[in-house]
């Protein structure tokens, strides 16, 4: 199981488009875990995405001609995050 089973789970009820649910259980499937543990790990990643701080972060001021990160390369940060975390015990 790739979920943190040290977590208390709450149950609820969430409507999605067949289309989508159809994805998760073939996705399921193929990595050999339950639907739920897909869908687990999908509402963490998007509760990451909207979360909000509390004090702003301490971001280093670099200077140079780099591009400015996208919101792609946010995402694809937090989604890299979320990842290293479930390898680390907590």
């Amino acid at each position: 199981m790739r979920y943190h089973t040290h977590m208390v789970l709450k149950r609820t009820t969430v409507y999605a488009e067949a289309e989508d649910l159809a994805v998760i259980k073939e996705a399921a499937a193929r990595e050999g875990v339950p639907e739920a543990e897909i869908i687990r790990e999908a509402i963490h990643l998007a509760a990451l995405s909207k979360r909000v701080w509390a004090e702003p972060l301490d971001w280093p001021m670099i200077s140079g001609e780099a591009p400015a990160a996208t919101a792609s390369d946010v995402w694809g940060e937090k989604a890299a995050a979320y990842e290293r975390s479930k390898r680390s015990p907590s």
